[in-house]
């Protein structure tokens, strides 16, 4: 497997839909930084098209790329880890601090959204106890900071209807929700600054069904009304997806526990550019996207 930061140098522009990165002048961006999904990594056998075992190496590889590449900073988009067919709270955490582990090898800022497979066996305290979010208060689950003349604000959908948080396998996938006081919060630091936002989250907010926050169209009304949000950057939805809604574009990238082998990996470089443009640049199997100012 190509796991080097020579290999991969190596690596052909038919992986990508523009140009590498590296031959841009550094001075016409504002930000760019790397993005990785569903790594669901377990120390357990293939089930299906999910081949928890190989994460660690394929998240290898998303580290070398982003060092080689010298990203502002690393955003995990959330199911971070999995568990066993018959979880043991213990051997769950070995997985988290395991896949953290690779994580931390990357030479920046690094930032993690929880997904609903982080509490699988786990509470949310538990997951965020054993990671690390570059200088923010480890009890926050969801949180905002500033890089250059952007604001990124990070959300956590796993909360059921009732407003109760996911703990230790105690949720419906199918019930993500951003509940009252989460959107409060949102509502007030949208309001506070003045800067250029992108939100990440897990949870898909661009449409109805499974996938999707079931009070996206409450969330997407307070990131319009915003009138400041550029993108949503979404995980959840293994096979990814994009839309665009109000002018706001919502990125949703491709799982990298899909499939064998280093050619079934998937994560991403995303720019923004000072004219509000951003380009989406996929490795492996993620899609790369130009997407235009609003």
């Amino acid at each position: 497997m190509k796991s080097s930061a020579a290999a991969l140098a190596g690596l052909t522009l038919t992986q990508f839909s523009c140009s590498d990165p590296a031959s841009r002048n550094r001075r016409t961006r504002t930000v760019r930084f790397g993005i990785v999904t569903d790594c669901h990594y377990a120390d357990a056998d293939t089930n299906g098209t999910r081949y928890y075992r190989e994460s660690l190496r394929k998240l290898g590889e998303c580290i070398d790329a982003m060092n080689a590449q010298k990203v502002d900073f690393l955003v995990e988009l959330g199911d971070f880890k999995d568990q066993d067919s018959s979880p043991i709270e213990n051997k769950t955490l070995s997985y988290l601090k395991a896949i953290e582990r690779v994580f931390h090898k990357f030479d920046g800022p690094t930032y993690h959204v929880l997904g609903n497979h982080d509490t699988d066996s786990l509470s949310k305290k538990q997951f965020l106890t054993n990671i690390e979010n570059t200088d923010i208060d480890p009890s926050k689950n969801y949180y905002s900071f500033d890089f250059n003349d952007f604001h990124l604000v990070v959300l956590d959908a796993n909360y059921k209807s009732d407003g109760t948080d996911y703990d230790h396998g105690n949720f419906d996938w199918t019930d993500a929700n951003i509940p009252p006081t989460e959107l409060k919060w949102l509502k007030r630091d949208l309001d506070t600054t003045h800067k250029p936002v992108i939100v990440i989250i897990h949870q898909l907010l661009d449409g109805t069904g499974s996938v999707y926050v079931k009070n996206a169209s409450d969330v997407r009304q307070v990131l319009e009304q915003s009138g400041k949000v550029l993108a949503v950057l979404q995980g959840h939805h293994h096979d990814g997806s994009y839309s665009l809604i109000e002018g706001i574009h919502y990125y949703t990238l491709k799982a990298m526990v899909e499939g064998p082998g280093p050619e079934n990996n998937s994560y991403a470089i995303v720019e923004v550019l000072p004219d509000m443009s951003i380009n989406v640049i996929g490795y492996r199997k993620a899609i790369s996207k130009q997407l235009g100012p609003a």
